[in-house]
């Protein structure tokens, strides 16, 4: 009996040396042609890589941009490699095909709104409304000037010198104010004087105030504009323009110069009033 179990055995042990024999070759030249494509994939997909680089560069794309893409396109690439050198080897590859979808249709679902800032960043880097540097102003209530563009948010610096971070979701989707743009930024605000005032006198002040200012540009030319009569003063728009560094010290500077020279000329800056006149019988 043990006889018997013996010769089963071995011939169990020669069908398997002999089928693994005639395999053999198909084993080989399969890891052979693996390699093969292994190897020459990563070579193109270093080829494709620094040709992607190339574009970006020669079309001026953002960095950021520009590092994410390239890594995206350089996973996406080698995950098609792997398929491929997997299906040399015998393997179905409809599974992982599977696989891959379902944890992209999981990842996609789960990360939505990081998706929205991803696409809003896209968005800001290729058709640059603003640019590092630009001071801006959006619909959600936030202004400064730019510190960072990143691919999922954006970096202001505020007047106060506070840093805000703004998903690139939201900022996409919002209307911007961009004041640095067109190289110059102008000012508009406005004084009220009073009824009993000389309205050319007073422009006139106003106007050798804004010629007396180091910062005011004279092209575009700059304006004093009635503009409203209002329930206690007469509303004068003052409209100079300058460049963005010296915007706001222009703005205060022109502030306290018209209300002294206002002051000086006697012509009364009136707080909102109300005349009471009481009629007898």
């Amino acid at each position: 009996m043990k006889v018997e179990q013996l010769e089963n055995v071995e011939g169990k042990i020669e069908k398997f040396i002999d089928s693994a024999i005639a395999y053999a070759p198909i084993l080989i030249s399969s890891l052979v042609s693996a390699a093969l494509v292994l190897f020459l994939g990563l070579w193109l997909i270093r080829i494709v890589r620094k040709l992607v680089d190339r574009i970006f560069v020669k079309r001026d794309i953002e960095p950021s941009i520009r590092t994410f893409l390239g890594n995206l396109i350089n996973w996406i690439l080698k995950v098609m490699l792997f398929i491929v050198v997997v299906s040399q080897l015998g393997v179905q590859t409809s599974t992982f095909i599977a696989v891959i979808g379902a944890a992209g249709l999981a990842i996609g679902m789960s990360l939505q709104g990081s998706l929205s800032n991803f696409a809003g960043g896209v968005l800001i880097l290729l058709f640059k409304p603003f640019r590092v540097g630009d001071y801006i102003s959006s619909s959600t209530g936030v202004d400064g000037t730019v510190k960072i563009i990143d691919i999922f948010n954006t970096k202001l610096v505020t007047p106060q010198n506070q840093l805000v971070i703004i998903p690139n979701g939201e900022l996409s989707n919002s209307n911007i104010t961009n004041y640095t743009e067109l190289g110059g930024r102008r000012t508009w605000f406005d004084i009220g004087i009073s009824y009993d005032a000389d309205l050319r006198m007073a422009k006139s002040i106003l106007l050798k105030c804004i010629s007396d200012n180091e910062h005011a540009f004279s092209e575009p030319a700059p304006e004093v504009v009635v503009t409203t009569l209002g329930d206690s003063s007469i509303t004068l728009s003052i409209r100079v323009s300058t460049n963005n560094e010296n915007f706001w010290t222009m703005q205060e500077q022109l502030l306290i110069s018209c209300k002294e020279a206002l002051d000086n000329a006697g012509i009364e800056i009136p707080f909102p009033q109300m005349d009471f006149h009481i009629k007898k019988n």
